[in-house]
């Protein structure tokens, strides 16, 4: 998968699907903030990203000191200003070199783990917006698997890390399997919990509680887009080790 082109890809159709909507709008799916104040943060987060990369920042960056961290008011400004942040980002990592090591909130990682973090930060908030819109919302099956393994990565790395409670009991597992055609086995998922820590692994398996049905439906319920119930997943096993897990993963 070329990250590069698919992020700027969802950078583009994000961007036209805010311009067709009122800047106003609320989104239900991130409490307290309007279709104007998600323009806005994914464009920042675009640009801190590019500014980790380019000033080899070594330690958090307050992503309000970010030079031009707000669209103009104007509509057409505003998504020529999203656009702009995509693309800096690109050529940031282009600049120092994909493989080059750079901050994260993870630790340090190839500057490329940035176009992917921020690939994946577009599709879900698209989604913020479309169902905000109450309009359509669609994803490549691959994309969306790939954007749920990104999801499982950042969680392992983060759980575990604070004192916050494991998504998981230990020793207990969630399995996921993405019905679409052709994904195989990176279409499935197996997320156990043991020794304070959260592992997954790809490849069909059994689980606690299991869930089936489309990577897009999947996706979305993962990051509590989407309620089970609206959706055609089916569920096998122990619903209430899937309520857990989404009660303690982060927004």
């Amino acid at each position: 998968m070329d990250y590069a082109v698919e992020f700027l890809e969802q950078n583009r159709a994000f961007g036209e699907l805010i311009r067709g909507g009122e800047a106003s709008a609320p989104i239900p799916t991130c409490p307290g903030w309007n279709l104007d104040q998600l323009l806005r943060h994914v464009g920042r987060g675009d640009r801190w990203a590019a500014q980790l990369i380019t000033d080899r920042v070594d330690d958090y960056l307050d992503p309000r000191t970010v030079p031009n961290g707000k669209p103009p008011s104007d509509p057409d400004g505003a998504i020529a200003w999203l656009h702009e942040g995509a693309q800096r980002l690109i050529d940031a990592i282009d600049d120092v070199g994909a493989e080059s090591p750079v901050w994260t909130f993870l630790g340090s990682r190839p500057a490329s783990w940035w176009v992917r973090r921020r690939l994946h930060e577009a599709t879900v908030h698209r989604a913020d917006a479309a169902l905000a819109l109450g309009v359509g919302y669609s994803l490549t099956p691959e994309l969306a698997a790939d954007a749920i393994s990104e999801w499982l990565e950042r969680v392992a790395a983060q759980a575990g890390s604070n004192e916050a409670a494991l998504p998981l009991d230990d020793g207990q597992t969630v399995h996921l399997h993405a019905d679409d055609h052709g994904l195989g086995a990176a279409g499935e998922w197996t997320i156990r919990a043991g020794g304070h820590r959260i592992t997954w692994s790809h490849g069909h398996d059994k689980g606690d509680v299991a869930l089936r049905g489309g990577a897009v439906d999947l996706l979305l319920a993962v990051v509590r887009r989407v309620a089970v119930a609206d959706t055609d997943i089916a569920v096998f096993g122990d619903a209430s080790i899937w309520q857990n897990w989404l009660d303690r993963t982060p927004f």
